[in-house]
């Protein structure tokens, strides 16, 4: 697909490398003028898939995360990845409450989440090779 515009940025599974996440994406999109609500819809999702790729699939080991976001007419389409542990069940770990880390007190609603902000979400999965999510959210063009 051409895009209008795209950026990819590669980091590292630090947890403090959500918020790089958060603020990378929000200036990546300012040009849309996205609404108030948009943004923060868009950067919550965002920040829910880089916390899940940091704590579940790398636990405690230091990996890398991607981040590739781009538009096309009144269109955001984001993914994020990694090379981690993988998601032994995706049905489930798409289920409210659920979470594979109680001992962490996790809210088990990342999917939840950004399945809730965003109009399309998409994953793709295997089980010692990572996983890769695929968001796309339409926006208001005015």
């Amino acid at each position: 697909m051409q895009y209008e515009n795209e950026a990819r940025v590669l980091f590292t599974s630090k947890s403090e490398n959500e918020r790089f996440a958060r603020v990378f994406i929000a200036g990546f999109l300012t040009p849309l003028d996205l609404t108030i609500s948009e943004m923060t819809e868009i950067k919550t999702a965002v920040s829910e898939a880089v916390t899940n790729a940091i704590i579940h699939g790398y636990e405690e080991k230091r990996g890398n995360v991607e981040l590739f976001c781009a538009y096309r007419e009144n269109k955001v389409y984001i993914e994020i990845a990694d090379s981690g542990s993988g998601i032994e069940n995706i049905t489930l770990a798409r289920e409210p409450l659920y979470t594979s880390k109680p001992e962490m007190e996790r809210s088990g609603m990342g999917f939840t989440i950004m399945e809730t902000f965003m109009d399309q979400i998409h994953i793709q999965s295997e089980e010692g090779k990572g996983t890769r999510i695929f968001m796309e959210k339409t926006f208001t063009k005015e």
